[in-house]
């Protein structure tokens, strides 16, 4: 972006300065001619007046004083007088091919012409073009440089934010508080940052309207199940056979809930990958160690080797920035970002655990730290409720494993073999 912006500036430059530069030089040039022609007329109108002095007088020959004239002429020049009474008198060496001429009348008859070398106007006029090329190249340089400088200045900024928006569609919603001092990008962030907390505050309230609606459904369900299976064994026939019905159509509406329940969870996912960890975590430690040392905590990473995990990484990203997040406001110590295999079988899973040396949750928060508005400080209570949220959208689970000190375990799916990323496989590993 930043070598577009560059390169349109330059290109407007270049254009403006041959616009303007052509006709510059072109001018320059003809200026030069223009004045030497203009000296020489002087010249010879000085010299035709005194030749018209010198023939009025009462002298034998009027013109005998040519030679004082001729020490008036231009270094290298030629004066030719032609007139009835002297005839044709040369002063002054031929000063060769290309050379400045001008004439004027003399008399009724006569003409005076005035030849100077051509080589200094030449020169004149290709100093007045090299300066004007001089003052375009100097332009074409600042507008160049101010060019690198609007370019340095706009590309940073578009880059920002167009990433931001690129990880805002891949599902990080954390907040963006830099801001670069125009203010149309601003305006851009600022827009950006409320779409963020609105598609944070959607998915939570989706995934909190899935579980309620789960929850309800199967309540009732299940009640209904149990009647009906009482009723299959009433000692009327007709009615058993009714109940038997119902409680056939039943069991399907239990099987068409299961179904819409995995193609809700499925289509959230859809945007899960194999992902290799290592990299994803590293990024993530990354983005957090300047507020870490800003803090003066301790951030360290520990993964497991070949650890690949079917994620969004927006989402995961997300979801570890608000567990790092609340290790720092409200935790003490050195906060651990750890990746592990755990279970066995099809029960195989990865666990991301974010733990700090604090005095961990209170114990009358623990049971309802997920919940929404639910905060042991001056925070909304959102965080740990969006990432439980943007955790169980890729089908993880988010935990809290221990109370004291708080640790947070994110339960990963792996991927099946077919599914990962290149030649790694899941593998005991190796903490580093």
């Amino acid at each position: 972006m930043r070598w577009r912006i560059l390169q349109s500036t330059l290109i407007a430059v270049a254009i403006t300065g041959l616009v303007l530069g052509g006709p510059l030089a072109f001018a320059s040039w003809r200026l030069v001619e223009h004045s030497t022609r203009a000296n020489l007329l002087a010249r010879l109108a000085q010299v035709v007046v005194r030749l018209d002095d010198q023939s009025s007088a009462a002298t034998p020959n009027p013109w005998a004083h040519l030679g004082s004239i001729a020490r008036a002429l231009p270094p290298g020049g030629q004066l030719v007088v032609d007139s009835p009474q002297t005839g044709h008198s040369v002063i002054g060496a031929d000063p060769g091919p290309g050379a400045v001429v001008e004439s004027l009348a003399l008399g009724p008859r006569g003409t005076v012409r005035l030849a100077v070398p051509g080589g200094g106007m030449r020169g004149d006029q290709l100093r007045a073009v090299a300066v004007v090329a001089l003052l375009v190249g100097l332009s074409v340089g600042i507008g160049a440089a101010i060019a690198t400088v609007t370019a340095r200045r706009l590309a940073g900024p578009l880059e920002d934010v167009a990433d931001r928006a690129t990880r805002l569609g891949m599902g990080d919603f954390r907040p963006a508080p830099a801001r670069h001092g125009i203010p149309e990008l601003d305006r851009v962030a600022e827009l950006l940052d409320t779409s963020a907390a609105a598609l944070a505050e959607l998915i939570a309230r989706e995934r909190d309207l899935v579980g309620d609606v789960s929850h309800q459904l199967r309540s009732r369900l299940t009640a209904l199940l149990l009647r009906l299976d009482e009723l299959a064994a009433h000692p009327d026939p007709d009615t058993a056979a009714e109940a038997e019905a119902a409680l056939e159509q039943a069991e399907r509406l239990g099987a068409v809930l299961d179904d819409l329940l995995r193609a809700t969870e499925e289509a959230r996912a859809a945007t899960a990958e194999p992902v290799e960890l290592a990299a994803l975590l590293g990024e993530v430690v990354a983005d957090w160690q300047p507020q870490a040392d800003a803090d003066r905590r301790p951030l360290r990473l520990r993964v497991a080797d070949a650890l690949v995990a079917r994620v969004t990484p927006g989402r995961l990203r997300e979801a570890l920035g608000v567990l790092i997040d609340n290790a720092l406001r409200h935790g003490a110590g050195v906060v651990t970002l750890s990746a592990r295999w755990t279970g066995v079988g099809p029960d195989r899973m990865v666990v991301v655990e974010v733990t700090d040396g604090g005095e961990g949750v209170p114990e009358d928060l623990a049971a309802r730290v997920f919940d929404r508005g639910i905060s042991g400080a001056s925070s909304t209570g959102v965080g740990l409720a969006l990432a439980r949220a943007l955790v169980e959208a890729d089908g993880g689970r988010l935990e809290l494993s221990s109370a004291r000190p708080a640790r947070f375990a994110v339960y990963l799916r792996v991927p099946r073999g077919e599914e990962l990323p290149g030649p790694a496989r899941p593998g005991a590993g190796v903490v580093r």
